[in-house]
């Protein structure tokens, strides 16, 4: 009896039907990662590339990182890091350093002595994309910003 039922199991040319679902669903999953960490990698290369004036997005941020480096005090170290707590833990570490770059230009720019909590509050504003104002009006609010003198710049 036994011994039929695998000579049958070796003999039969269909695979079972959990066997092709199995197959499916994973090519499915594998396909799905590969275009989601596809657009992640253009996105990465999109901001390499040089523009105009020959440096990248990149060169940028770390040129006004590099050159405000000076100007950053524990405190406004330490408001930038509240301000990036909302971020998902694997990209907080990159949106901190656009938005340390953005805050980092305009302290440059303004000539001061030091990063202000007016440079990080407009820088942060400026640096996050429209697509995310609601949340970040949210999270001002929250923790009792005022962003009034910036409401501007997210339209």
């Amino acid at each position: 009896m036994i011994a039929n039922a695998y000579t049958h199991f070796l003999t039969n040319s269909t695979p079972s039907n959990w066997f092709m679902n199995t197959i499916a669903f994973w090519t499915l999953v594998l396909l799905g990662s590969m275009c989601i960490g596809g657009f992640f990698m253009m996105r990465k290369f999109l901001k390499v590339l040089p523009k105009a004036d020959g440096k990248s997005k990149l060169d940028w941020q770390n040129y006004w990182v590099e050159t405000s480096r000076h100007l950053w005090t524990d405190e406004a170290k330490a408001f930038l890091d509240q301000l990036v707590e909302p971020v998902p833990g694997p990209f907080r570490d990159i949106a901190k350093h656009s938005i340390a770059a953005e805050i980092g230009k305009l302290a440059v720019e303004d000539c001061a002595t030091e990063v202000s909590r007016d440079h990080c509050i407009k820088g942060y504003i400026i640096a996050t994309p429209k697509r995310d104002n609601k949340f970040l009006v949210k999270f001002l609010e929250k923790n009792k910003i005022d962003y009034t003198p910036y409401r501007h710049l997210m339209k």
